[in-house]
């Protein structure tokens, strides 16, 4: 008996962490505008999550079903958070303050065919140039090798972008 409450409970947890990594994965999905994969996901999650809440419902509540579902609720989260961040979807937009290497930071990475807008700004210690460009999420990496390949001092910062209207942008 206590070998079929610890399997239940080892069911309950891995069914959570599908579920949970599924939930995490499907809410950064509608924020980023895919509702088609968003709605697929939720399919999937919504028949992982009956299977889950039926077994901890099954007979009477046993410590190992109940630990199995909070402990897969937590690592689940934590795992549709890694999985979103290698799927990179979306664009980021990169601001990158150097008070040296600006122009040649911008300079590189338009010959490396990304769109850039570069302007002079005055930062605490002097003058700066304040360097911006939107690009897809899995392309950071690449970009930021680029920057710190010209000045690995460069303040950078970014953000969540959503292209609203024209302009040029490397997809």
């Amino acid at each position: 008996m206590q070998v079929e409450m610890i399997l239940a409970g080892l069911f309950v947890f891995l069914m959570r962490v599908t579920d949970m990594s599924l939930d995490t994965t499907r809410m950064l999905l509608i924020m980023r505008g895919r509702r088609l994969f968003a709605g697929l996901i939720g399919m999937v999650q919504a028949t992982v999550f009956i299977l889950a809440v039926s077994t901890v419902l099954q007979g009477p509540l046993n410590v190992w079903t109940v630990l199995g579902y909070a402990a897969g609720f937590g690592s689940g989260v934590m795992l549709g958070m890694v999985v979103e961040e290698r799927l990179a979807i979306g664009y980021a937009m990169l601001r990158v303050y150097s008070p040296a290497g600006g122009r040649a930071i911008a300079d590189a990475l338009r010959q490396a065919g990304y769109a850039v807008t570069e302007f002079a700004a005055q930062g605490q210690a002097g003058k700066i140039t304040v360097v911006n460009s939107v690009m897809p999420r899995r392309q950071v990496q690449a970009v930021r090798a680029i920057i710190d390949g010209i000045d690995p001092a460069a303040f950078i910062t970014i953000d969540e972008a959503h292209p609203l209207q024209s302009g040029y942008f490397r997809h």
